[in-house]
């Protein structure tokens, strides 16, 4: 008996989601449209809908056109019904984005960060989120969730096992954020978010296999692979940052020598900075100069396209992907590091590996990770918000 009741409940959330995830995909439909395109039979349709419905997750509206016979009524999903928010955690900032269910952004709050004390980086974490969440509009559900990127590596529990470029390690913000906010918190590495955010909003809506490369104090790698975020055995893939590309190089804040990101981040304009006796060396300094065109400046941004390339090439050797997306800080630098870059790849990479091979740089502003970090807090929301319901029916 439980087996029988346990497979009415299993067969129940999977229609729902089904008549849900339907709904979403097709923006509007009527029920018999739902019926034709699931293949569920009516009744379990129509009952489906009124439990949606009563849960404000979805919303009648119409009639809409009829081949004859009554006009049907239309259904949407109710994309404000809740909302999510988005959070990006660099080493020098923190953004925020405030999203309906469907990842649009209705407000964002950025802060830059001075220092990487744990205390200081969850003071500035908290004004953000508070911020938003005082400027949420009212809706059935409220805030549904909170996600969040970090640029280390992320247990499966959520814990921060190590950031090396904000020196933390086994750190655990989450249960600091529950007790606060009282929603589920998400804690995900950035340049996961930043994949995620690509394959839903950005370049990478029309692929099956993206790299996302988030580019800022360090690099971080996201992979979409057959249309699937790609975290390895444990969830520590992606720490490409630190593949050795020059074994006697400078040391790197995780232990190792002559790692990727200390040739082709910010961290490589700032040791050139230095090395060159120029004040600043931040990459805002660096871009005022070489918008002013200062050569040294542009040389730099060049020399890092260059080292970016390099890094690029031993990921498209290993993976084959058809889109690499490059995304974080580093994008403000587009116009003197991409032919470098592109060149640098057309030249040194195997030439069949090249075939349907597109780069890109981010066209979502920054918000790459706090939007796919939003999007993984909604849609557990959403799932979870079905099991329940179906749960509550048995």
């Amino acid at each position: 008996m439980a087996d029988q009741t346990w497979n009415q409940y299993t067969i129940k959330n999977r229609n729902k989601q089904l008549v849900l995830n339907t709904i979403l995909k097709n923006k509007c439909l009527s029920r018999a449209d739902i019926a034709t395109k699931t293949g569920l039979n009516k009744g379990t349709v129509s009952s489906q809908v009124n439990e949606l419905l009563q849960e404000e997750l979805i919303y009648e509206q119409g009639p809409g056109e009829s081949s004859g016979g009554r006009r049907p009524v239309m259904l949407l999903f109710n994309q404000t019904a809740g909302y999510s928010i988005g959070i990006d955690i660099g080493v020098n900032y923190i953004l925020g984005v405030l999203t309906d269910l469907e990842g649009n952004v209705h407000l964002e709050k950025s802060v830059s960060l001075h220092q990487l004390g744990y205390d200081y980086v969850m003071s500035n974490l908290y004004e953000v989120i508070d911020h938003l969440i005082e400027h949420t509009p009212d809706s059935r559900y409220h805030i549904t969730g909170i996600g969040i990127g970090v640029p280390g590596t992320v247990s499966k529990t959520g814990e921060i096992l190590l950031a090396p470029n904000l020196k933390w390690k086994n750190v655990s913000i989450k249960e600091d954020l529950e007790e606060r906010y009282h929603c589920p918190i998400l804690i995900e590495n950035e340049a996961n978010a930043g994949a995620y955010g690509e394959l839903k909003f950005g370049y990478g809506k029309n692929h099956e296999d993206i790299i996302y490369v988030s580019v800022g104090v360090g690099i971080g790698i996201g992979m979409i692979l057959n249309g699937k975020l790609y975290s390895g055995n444990n969830g520590f893939a992606g720490e490409m940052g630190h593949m050795t590309i020059h074994y006697d190089g400078p040391s790197c804040n995780c232990g190792n020598r002559g790692c990727w990101e200390l040739y082709a981040s910010e961290q490589f304009l700032e040791r050139e900075m230095k090395d060159a006796g120029l004040s600043g060396g931040s990459l805002e300094d660096v871009l005022e100069r070489a918008s002013g065109n200062d050569m040294p400046s542009i040389q730099m941004f060049q020399t890092l396209g260059d080292y970016l390339g390099t890094g690029l090439i031993n990921i498209i050797n290993t993976f084959n992907p058809n889109q690499i997306v490059i995304g974080n800080r580093i994008t403000l630098a587009k116009q003197w590091i991409e032919q470098p870059l592109l060149q640098k790849v057309k030249s040194n990479t195997l030439w069949f590996q090249q075939d349907d091979l597109k780069i890109s740089f981010s066209d979502l502003a920054f918000r790459s990770t706090a939007l796919g970090a939003s999007a993984f807090a909604y849609e557990k929301f959403l799932k979870a918000n079905l099991q329940t319901s179906a749960s509550q029916a048995k």
